[in-house]
């Protein structure tokens, strides 16, 4: 396989199952993205981020090309080689940073012009830059550069956007070029207006891309909303090409993306709240910081089959990050990443079954429990 394409196996309703082949191998879909912002799943080995079940990783493009900057990666053989991760790579446009440094850029048709965060230095993003960045990268996905506003926004704020980032979209897809195994999505605008996001999705198909992207969600407009404008966005994608959701999320947003027709998303979630003390487990989140915890023998959850629930106890677990021990953050990120993946396949089992709908009912059931009484 030395190309990059997309076979749907199997729908149930609208949720979807299917395999995205590339020639650094085959990501299955519904699938999970764990974010490596700065080269690294924070706490977390490369092959311990594989045996979790994560086929591709994300990373970060506008803080790779700040630090470490894109230049020196590539002079050392590339992201793949350069983090030690052998599978596809999905790097995001640093467009969605560039929209959160909005006190230090400046918007114009070009691009954006910004201070780094790190050290004050003036830079300059633009479709063709965002391109070449991700080239030297090596990135087996690449995504367009393009303009995020907050929500809410007004109208008028938000069809400007969409018009620039579908603009910039056609310059995007110019810059990548042609460049066989290697993909470039495009990434859907128009906040919660249906007939600016269906006047995005023409843009785009007009342009031609090999996956299609539902950008400009989990920007504060709550679960509702997004799922409100998930209600028909996906469904303006083309059907035979993946549908990324970027940035969600936690674990019913996820479930109930999927049941509305994506097939890719990412989220720093599992790998932050890990290092918090926060832990996803089938009967909803637990704190490990909390008292009830320091005394208990049994593991996070019973089932659950990943290094913290099978060699050690909740009270260890707490007492090591009360102590503020490394191991803490080790694996409570271990056992949050091995609990969406097992999500994500256990959606893939159901959709493939037909059974998906009795799946969703079970996996609310079991959040509602929520966790089990203290001893």
């Amino acid at each position: 396989m030395n190309k990059f394409s997309f076979d749907l196996a199997a729908t149930d309703g609208r949720a979807r199952t299917g395999t995205i082949h590339t020639p650094r191998g085959e990501i299955r879909t519904p699938a999970f993205m764990p974010v490596g912002t700065a080269a690294t799943v924070k706490a977390m080995l490369p092959g311990s981020v594989r045996e979790t079940g994560a086929d591709i990783l994300l990373g970060n493009t506008y803080h790779l090309m700040l630090r470490p900057t894109a230049e020196r990666i590539a002079a050392l053989g590339g992201l793949h080689k350069f983090m030690n991760w052998d599978r596809p790579i999905l790097t995001d446009s640093g467009g969605f940073q560039v929209m959160s440094l909005s006190d230090l850029r400046k918007l114009t048709e070009e691009g954006v012009t910004f201070k780094s965060h790190i050290d004050g230095s003036k830079h300059t993003l633009s479709p063709e830059r965002s391109m070449e960045i991700q080239e030297l990268l090596g990135s087996d996905i690449v995504m367009c550069f393009d303009e995020c506003p907050a929500l809410p926004a007004d109208r008028d704020r938000i069809g400007r956007s969409m018009e620039l980032s579908m603009r910039w979209a056609a310059r995007s897809r110019a810059a990548f070029g042609d460049r066989p195994g290697y993909a470039l999505f495009g990434i859907q605008q128009g906040g919660l207006e249906e007939d600016l996001r269906g006047q995005s999705a023409e843009a785009l198909r007009e342009i031609g891309f090999e996956g299609y992207a539902v950008g400009g969600l989990a920007v504060g407009e709550g679960q509702e909303a997004m799922f409100g404008c998930l209600d028909y966005a996906p469904e303006q994608l083309p059907a035979d090409k993946p549908r990324y959701l970027m940035g969600v999320g936690k674990p019913d947003d996820i479930v109930g993306a999927v049941a509305r027709g994506i097939d890719m998303m990412d989220c720093v979630l599992p790998s932050r709240s890990g290092r918090t003390g926060q832990v996803f487990t089938r009967h909803g989140v637990l704190n490990i910081k909390n008292a009830r915890h320091q005394n208990d023998p049994r593991p996070l959850d019973e089932d659950c089959t990943c290094p913290a629930c099978r060699g050690y106890s909740r009270a260890y677990l707490h007492h090591v990050f009360r102590a503020q021990e490394m191991i803490s953050s080790m694996l409570l990120t271990w056992h949050n990443l091995h609990y969406y993946q097992q999500l994500m396949s256990g959606m893939r089992e159901a959709i493939a079954a037909g059974t998906f709908e009795a799946w969703q009912a079970d996996f609310h059931a079991a959040r509602a429990q929520r966790d089990i009484d203290p001893l």
